[in-house]
């Protein structure tokens, strides 16, 4: 269990730079489509945290009495 929530938080790391650095090239690009792609990216920044967040208290739920 530990091993996957190793790369599980890897990979949450991984998505959230991808996430700004999406964010930062739909910010500086001039294109009609790049307001509509800011405004998804912005949003996905703030969830993708928070569902990590809730997936991990869950986790914490259903294995309460395991010791990793």
């Amino acid at each position: 269990m530990k091993h996957i929530k190793q790369v599980l938080a890897l990979l949450g790391a991984v998505l959230l730079a991808a996430l700004y650095l999406c964010t930062l090239i739909f910010a500086l690009s001039d294109s009609p489509l790049s307001y509509d792609l800011l405004k998804i990216s912005v949003a996905a920044t703030i969830l993708l945290p928070v569902l990590l967040y809730a997936c991990i208290l869950v986790a914490r739920l259903n294995h309460r009495d395991d010791d990793d």
